[in-house]
Order: C-alpha cells, then structure tokens, then sequence
C-alpha cells in the first residue's frame, strides 16, 4: 500500500497510448508528475462521466507538466473497444491520454485501491511529483464520482510548495498566499488575513 511522503510502487503494464497497446512504466513520464487515476470497469457508468471530465481538464494537467494515467482492472482490447465507443452510447471515445491495463490487479493491490470484494478499483487518485514520491492519496467508494478541478487544484499546490517553499492553507489556490510553516508564518498569515 502506499505511504504519503514514500517512494511510490514501481508500474509495468500493457496500456493502450494513442490508440495503440504499447509496454509502459513510471519511468516513460520521468520529470513529470504523475496524476494516477484509478476507476472501477469498463462499460459502467460514473466511470465514463469521470474519465470525460478529465479528458476536459487535460490541457490544464498538461500545461502543469503533469501525466494523466487511468487504470483499471481492464484488459487492453477491453479498453480499445471502450475507446471506440461513442460517448452518447456510453463510451469514452476522444479520450487521449493512457489507459492502463491492471488485469492481474497487481497495481490497485499494490496502490491500496482495490476493493477485494468486488474485484475491482475503487475510486482512488494518487498524485506523484517528479520522483514518484507520493504526494496525496484519495479514494472514493464506488458510487461516488470525484471533482477533477480539485486535482488540478492539488498539482498547483504541490508545484507551490516546490518552488516558494511555503506550506498551502485551507482553501488555497494558484495565485493565493501560501505562508511559512512557522508560527511567524501562521501569524503572518493570519494577520494579512483580517
């Protein structure tokens, strides 16, 4: 399972990348962070609304230099009929960035997403910087779809904190007012606050 703050456990898969199956790893998205974006099935039906909303928010992730992966506990040849499916019968046709094949369950096992019980991943997000050190981890149950822009949100506070070398308060977003991890810091905060 993985630990916040550790290194994150290595990933071998076949996935299908540009409509084509292809043998991938952490390492073909080296000096970049990783959004691991893991889903229950194919062929279901939050599944399709969430992967579209983060076919919507690729430019943002993309622009953060940001890899979007989705795994699921799928086959390749089950993805690439998912991937040619429309979208108003239930596809995810037009989704562009990796989908990766987790059939022996090993990743979501290894990721402490899979729900044993139901033989499938729950909902879970996994965010890496650019050493594949774990940053966040969220899960959600099967019936509860994520909010994508939050993501987006977290990518933004990660690359903050990297380069200001500040802390992010409650609520923080681009372009607000990060603060020292200080009690100067927290008064600071606080007192530009009121």
């Amino acid at each position: 399972m993985v630990i916040i703050g550790q290194q994150a456990p290595a990933i071998a898969c076949e996935a299908v990348v540009n409509g084509e199956i292809k043998h991938i790893t952490l390492a073909d998205f080296n000096n970049q962070y990783k959004l691991l974006f893991f889903y229950p099935l194919n062929f279901t039906f939050v599944c399709p609304t969430e992967l579209h909303a983060l076919q919507a928010m690729l430019p943002a992730f993309t622009e953060r230099n940001t890899a979007v992966l989705a795994i699921s506990v799928d086959s390749p040849y089950s993805h690439l009929s998912w991937l040619n499916t429309p979208k108003n019968t239930g596809g995810i046709a037009g989704i562009s960035y990796p989908l990766l094949a987790d059939i022996n369950k090993t990743i979501a096992r290894n990721y402490g997403v899979l729900n044993e019980t139901a033989g499938v991943a729950l909902r879970g997000v996994v965010l890496l910087d650019k050493n594949n050190v774990v940053q966040h981890v969220s899960i959600n149950n099967l019936a509860l779809g994520r909010n994508i822009s939050e993501f987006v949100r977290l990518v933004d506070a990660l690359k903050h904190v990297e380069t200001a070398g500040e802390v992010c308060p409650a609520d923080w977003h681009e372009g607000a007012k990060g603060m020292k991890a200080t009690q100067e810091g927290l008064k600071s905060y606080f007192g530009a606050a009121q």
